[in-house]
């Protein structure tokens, strides 16, 4: 399994491109085949800082994402929004990288 998780600063007056764009590329990289999720969120202390969540099945699944169409026409978009070079996180997994969290059960 591979996850990812990006970290990238909008530059403010391309907000709205941005958002578009991203809206865009997440429904195109959830319906990869080897994608297991792909989310993004919004800094709650940043409106412009942005962190992406993506799950592949394997490293074949992320290098085919790479090779996308969608990846190609979305890494010089993003190069055009963003503010600064992003920080990613790239982790090659055994397994299932999920776990329950110990500390938290539910309560009725």
């Amino acid at each position: 399994m591979i996850l990812i998780v990006l970290k990238a600063q909008i530059r403010p007056e391309k907000r709205t491109e941005w958002l578009a764009g991203i809206d865009r590329y997440t429904q195109q990289v959830r319906s990869e085949p080897g994608n297991i999720s792909f989310d993004y969120y919004q800094n709650a202390g940043d409106e412009n800082e942005f962190v992406l969540v993506e799950v592949f099945a394997d490293s074949a699944a992320g290098d085919a994402h790479v090779a996308t169409q969608h990846a190609q026409e979305f890494f010089p978009f993003m190069a055009t929004v963003v503010a600064e070079k992003p920080r990613i996180n790239y982790q090659n997994l055994d397994g299932d990288a999920w776990s329950e969290m110990a500390e938290v059960t539910p309560v009725d």
